[in-house]
């Protein structure tokens, strides 16, 4: 009886875990027209935005984006101003690697992200050491949708998961300049 109780309860907790660390779903507010990465991207943006954690901790943003595609490859540089005063720059560049899918890096992703169209919407997952009041840094998990509104504007939601738990997550807003 106990180790039907325990295998029970591994089970719950599985399903619990798993559905906290589910991909965000597409956004109420996304249009019927599909987000297309090469596209949409490219040129120049400002995005603002939000993280929030499961502690309550919200740490606001500005991003101003550049975005050029090769043909092959989408190069995005974001410029980021913190509402607290910091600053920071990241490169993504996200190389097509068959119709509808990316893999991609930026200075802080572990590995390789992935990018791919999933009907109108474009999910990238990646994995970002960030830092730690201890030093070593904690490894989240990232994943992003991101879709077009009617009016042209890209939502960017994500949920940030720890160990398979949601942990955060950030939503943003990105306006053509």
């Amino acid at each position: 009886m106990n180790m039907l109780l325990s295998l029970a309860a591994i089970v719950a907790l599985s399903t619990f875990a798993s559905a906290c660390a589910t991909r965000p779903p597409t956004p109420a507010a996304a249009s019927t027209q599909p987000f297309v990465v090469e596209r949409d991207l490219a040129g120049a943006s400002v995005a603002r935005g939000e993280f929030r954690s499961i502690t309550g901790v919200r740490r606001g943003f500005t991003a101003q984006l550049n975005g050029t595609w090769d043909g092959e490859t989408l190069t995005l540089v974001e410029d980021f101003a913190y509402d607290d005063g910091e600053r920071d720059r990241k490169t993504w560049r996200l190389q097509r690697v068959a119709p509808g899918e990316f893999v991609g890096t930026r200075e802080d992703v572990v590995g390789q992200a992935r990018g791919f169209q999933d009907g109108d919407v474009f999910r990238l997952e990646y994995d970002v050491v960030l830092p730690s009041e201890n030093g070593r840094g904690r490894k989240v998990r990232f994943r992003d949708v991101l879709a077009l509104r009617a009016d042209g504007d890209i939502l960017n939601n994500a949920t940030v998961g720890w160990l398979g738990l949601r942990v955060g997550s950030v939503s943003l807003v990105i306006e053509r300049d």
